[in-house]
């Protein structure tokens, strides 16, 4: 018997497994553990196993980037493969082509482990969301032109908001290229000078509304630098887009009433208003004409004409005390100068004279005694009336 190697061993086993038609293009059920993609190559390598046995699979880079959702462990899965050598090793592992969740579809599955994923990048997050402009210029609709979704749109705003301008953008939204025919007319619109968007279509199946829930919608609306509403037509489910949306319509039409006011009401709140400012103006006016004759009164008394008024009226006053004051001065003075006349008047010797006494004088001298005459001195005598001289013949 001849002497063979270990890798022609292998090699053989690997051909007898290629050529085995019952283990080539199976269909394995199972659940994944051990997986692991590898950062560099792109490879993905992990177990496949059931309650009573497992086998060891890969999935090589070209076949893992066609995966739409990412396998975890504990997932029930159907892989379909064939089965092989690793000739390195001796091992025979399961060489994989796809996987299908077991229960939910691929595409479900999918579509949350988007949402998880986008989610803790965090473009859910309501601070990103902005406000929708209450009276905007420019609205626009990225939508099919040939659906009715976009008729709705007009319809509505051409019969609320007839001042804004529409600017409809046409977009496929079902099919392959719809997501970067979206993601396209949302730049367009935005370009445009749009102050809000509506993205969405019409109603349809989940099939037909997959271009919302895609990853690259989802960061086009997210980058998108004015507010986006989302318009998908249905009530229930949310899709990726009106998570991302910074305002979710669940129709076109719905959408259309939330991107602008209705004219009617604005009519109504500029009567209101009208009213308010009217009030407000006459408020105004009357304080103002208040405020307006108090400080007129203020300046007018503080005017040079008034104070030179109020100065000639004290100087008037001033003036007639003045005058009252020295007449009663003067009189003051009188009836003292009279009561003092009286008085001397009552000690004039020529009162006393009258009264019978007399005055001796011995040349300019007024005598008081006889002590100072001498006998033949003359003498002059005044009376009460009249007077004489005389000549002492005797003294005593």
């Amino acid at each position: 018997m001849p002497v063979i190697t270990v890798t022609q061993i292998n090699r053989y086993i690997g051909s007898v497994l290629k050529n085995d038609r019952n283990i080539q293009g199976v269909m394995v059920r199972g659940e994944i553990s051990n997986y692991v993609k590898h950062f560099r190559s792109g490879h993905v390598y992990f177990t496949l196993k059931d309650s009573e046995s497992s086998i060891k699979a890969v999935m090589f880079a070209n076949s893992a980037m066609r995966l739409k959702f990412e396998p975890e462990d504990g997932m029930s899965v159907i892989v379909s493969g064939s089965i092989g050598v690793y000739e390195r090793d001796g091992a025979y592992q399961l060489y994989v082509n796809d996987i299908i969740p077991e229960g939910a579809g691929k595409a479900n599955v999918a579509l949350e482990q988007l949402k998880k994923k986008l989610q803790k990048e965090g473009i859910f997050d309501t601070a990103h969301k902005r406000p929708i402009p209450s009276m905007p210029k420019k609205i626009g609709a990225v939508t099919s032109l040939s659906g009715a979704a976009v008729r709705d749109i007009i319809n509505v705003l051409s019969r609320r908001y007839p001042l804004g301008e529409i600017y409809a953008v046409n977009a496929l939204v079902q099919g392959e290229a719809a997501a970067d025919s979206v993601c396209r007319g949302i730049i367009r619109a935005e370009a445009a000078g749009c102050d809000v968007i509506i993205v969405g279509r019409g109603g349809g199946s989940s099939e037909d509304l997959s271009v919302f829930n895609t990853e690259k919608v989802a960061y086009a609306i997210y980058n998108c630098k004015v507010p986006v509403i989302s318009a998908v037509g249905h009530e229930t489910d949310f899709t990726i887009a009106d998570l991302v949306a910074d305002l979710r319509a669940p129709t076109p039409s719905a959408a259309a009433e939330l991107a602008a006011p209705d004219i009617a009401l604005l009519y109504v709140k500029l009567s209101v208003m009208e009213r308010r400012i009217e009030k407000a103006a006459g408020n105004c006016f009357d304080k103002a004409t208040d405020r307006f004759t108090a400080l007129n009164a203020r300046l007018l008394a503080q005017s040079p004409e008034k104070r030179l008024k109020l100065t000639e009226e004290r100087l008037s006053a001033l003036e007639k005390r003045s005058e009252t004051a020295l007449l009663r001065y003067i009189d003051k003075l009188e009836r003292a100068l009279a009561e003092k006349a009286a008085r001397l008047d009552s000690l004039s010797p020529l009162k006393v004279l009258s009264r019978g006494y007399s005055l001796v004088y011995k040349g300019e001298k007024l005598l008081n005694s006889s002590g100072k005459l001498e006998k033949g001195d003359s003498i002059r005598i005044t009376f009460g009336s009249g007077g004489a001289e005389a000549e002492i013949k005797d003294k005593w």
